[in-house]
């Protein structure tokens, strides 16, 4: 007997916390779960950002809150949970998607940059995971999704530090599933394929790598935002109440690609 609503995708009345919700493919996002029926609270460093990003979520019909969060602040955090709390009284849905890449040839790669860079991927990711422990085991059907990424299963060039944090972000992804799956929480991935954000665009317009990844990608063009959104809606909601511990490649092929022609 199946004992879940018949909508299963249905977020009516689940608060979402997007932490890098404010910009790029967590904004993206942070608005997928909004349409969805989520109250989400899309949060970032720059609070003109966050402002933005609120007012967005609220012209949807959602509620939100204008709060900016630093991941490299343990306090920030913890300050970013409570705050949710204070409005809400709930936190369903905590989505990681703060993040940073430089391309820097190997050789080159100063111990800063390498500490920075897993400091906001990953490091960042386990302090929030740890900071909303607790509200999303209070209820009851807590939800985690981690941004992970092509390079946690293959590696790119010249991006060492982003892909080691990254190949990191899977292997946390699963050690808390493992654990905290007896508190009923539910902990996945998403590993997005190419698409183009201001993370990553001068990486790849009009570039030999960009070129490289059209090329190897089977569906032959870059993703679109908007893409990612129904595999957000699908681990933040009942549909996934089995499904934990998972990466969902969301890469036009890429990943499953041997020799396209």
């Amino acid at each position: 007997m199946i004992l879940m609503s018949s909508n299963f995708l249905d977020l009516t009345g689940r608060v979402a916390v997007v932490i890098g919700g404010t910009s790029g493919l967590g904004r993206t996002i942070a608005l997928g779960l909004a349409e969805a029926g989520a109250d989400v609270v899309a949060s970032g460093r720059r609070q003109e950002l966050v402002d933005q990003v609120a007012a967005a979520i609220q012209k949807l019909g959602r509620e939100s809150l204008n709060s900016s969060v630093d991941v490299s602040d343990r306090a920030s955090i913890d300050a970013l949970r409570d705050e949710t709390l204070a409005r809400f009284g709930r936190v369903d849905v905590l989505v990681n998607s703060a993040g940073r890449i430089k391309r820097t040839p190997t050789k080159d790669l100063a111990e800063a940059e390498w500490s920075q860079i897993l400091d906001t991927n990953l490091t960042g990711m386990l302090r929030a995971c740890q900071s909303f422990y607790e509200p999303l085991r209070a209820s009851g059907r807590g939800r985690i999704i981690n941004i992970a990424s092509l390079t946690s299963f293959v590696a790119l060039f010249e991006v060492a530090a982003y892909s080691a944090s990254k190949a990191a972000v899977l292997s946390l992804t699963r050690s808390l599933a493992i654990e905290w799956a007896r508190d009923g929480i539910n902990v996945n991935a998403i590993a997005p394929g190419v698409f183009p954000t201001e993370l990553n665009e001068k990486l790849l317009n009009g570039t030999d790598r960009g070129r490289e990844f059209l090329m190897r990608t089977p569906m032959h063009r870059f993703g679109k935002p908007e893409e990612l959104i129904g595999a957000a809606i699908l681990l933040a909601s009942d549909a996934a109440s089995y499904i934990t511990g998972q990466s969902i490649a969301v890469d036009g092929g890429l990943l499953a690609s041997g020799v396209n022609c």
